[in-house]
């Protein structure tokens, strides 16, 4: 019986629903349904939250580990041990089938431990799984500031995404991270253009989208591209994901107050084990309780992320939410630490945007 089967069975013993499932394990219920239908291949993660909730003691995570061996040609890469290796397996395999979901165990791993790991997990990867990762290695690269290596690792999951119909959800992710970079934002604004036309059903394009439009100061089109996330949003299980997407549109729009809920619920969604996203949802809500009139509680909570973040966490994703911050509340007493806590990291301490 295959793994998607399996959970199936598993869930109608159960008595639940998909939604119901989905909002226990912290899944969109889309995203289960094309797991069970055998479209999604699902991740490790999933497997194991589905054992808690289900009570199926282990048998799901058994079943998803015994899914077929992955192709020759990515494990010779891999035995290679570098990512030049690695890169040229994947580009090797760009015909094959669709990307999965995000390996949700991932976000658990500091981004120095979890490279090599990625990189481990490639070794006879299937089509589904090889796109994915190459996702998360690129999204890894961003977060460990070597810029020129992830976009490598972009085109190639861009490419492999393509040949199957699921280029907008990479070119989603990647417009987010060029968001962290600073990357111009014109070619950001193109790549989530390209995201939207190829994907409208999911909220991920248009939240990149919302996002560019807005950091490009274009009100009215950020305003209307915002509501129309939330009406995708009303049709969907609620995620910690959408709702960030939400809060951050608004607090670059000056919705403060709006912003601060939608963040608040973010942070309810957003699994305690996932200290990166959960460092750089507390830094975004930081950010929007200064715009929101309250400049000194934001100083105060950006700090004491930082302060209390483990080393292995602090990286370029939560250095830029950082400067972020840093930009709404430099002219407040006590700011000259957080300006210090980003000359550590070797970023730009200007306050200002990179962009302009």
């Amino acid at each position: 019986m295959t793994f998607g089967s399996l959970l199936r069975q598993c869930r109608q013993t159960a008595g639940l629903s998909l939604r119901q499932l989905a909002a226990q394990v912290g899944y969109d219920h889309s995203y289960l349904s094309q797991v069970e239908r055998g479209q999604r291949p699902g991740s490790a993660d999933l497997a194991r939250l589905c054992d808690e909730q289900l009570g199926t003691a282990g048998r799901l995570t058994a079943t998803f580990a015994q899914r077929p061996a992955r192709t020759r040609q990515q494990a010779d890469a891999l035995e290679a041990g570098s990512l030049e290796a690695a890169w040229r397996g994947l580009v090797g395999t760009l015909d094959a089938g669709a990307p999965a979901e995000l390996f949700s165990d991932c976000r658990a791993v500091p981004p120095a431990a979890l490279l090599p790991t990625l990189l481990a997990q490639l070794r006879g990867a299937d089509g589904t799984e090889a796109v994915e990762l190459s996702a998360l290695i690129a999204e890894t690269l961003t977060r460990q500031d070597d810029r020129s290596t992830a976009r490598r690792w972009w085109w190639a999951a861009r490419s492999a995404a393509d040949s199957v119909g699921y280029g907008g959800t990479v070119r989603a992710r990647e417009t987010l991270c060029g968001l962290s970079e600073r990357r111009a934002l014109p070619e950001l604004l193109e790549l989530a253009d390209e995201a939207v036309g190829l994907d409208r059903q999911s909220y991920l394009p248009r939240a990149a989208r919302a996002l560019v439009l807005a950091e490009l100061g274009r009100r009215q089109d950020a305003h209307g591209a915002l509501q129309e996330l939330i009406g995708i949003g009303d049709e969907l299980a609620p995620t910690y994901q959408l709702h960030w997407a939400e809060g951050r549109v608004c607090t670059l729009l000056g919705y403060g107050v709006a912003g601060c809920v939608l963040l608040e619920r973010a942070r309810e969604l957003c699994p305690e084990l996932w200290v990166g996203d959960r460092a750089r949802l507390d830094l975004c809500l930081a950010e929007c309780l200064a715009v929101a009139g309250e400049p000194a509680a934001g100083l105060a909570m950006a700090l004491r992320v930082l302060v209390e973040l483990p080393d292995e966490w602090h990286d370029s994703l939560v250095y830029d939410a950082a400067e972020r911050v840093l930009h709404v509340v430099q002219a407040q007493p006590g700011s000259a630490e957080l300006t210090w806590w980003l000359a550590r990291s070797g970023r730009s301490v200007g306050g200002g945007s990179r962009w302009r």
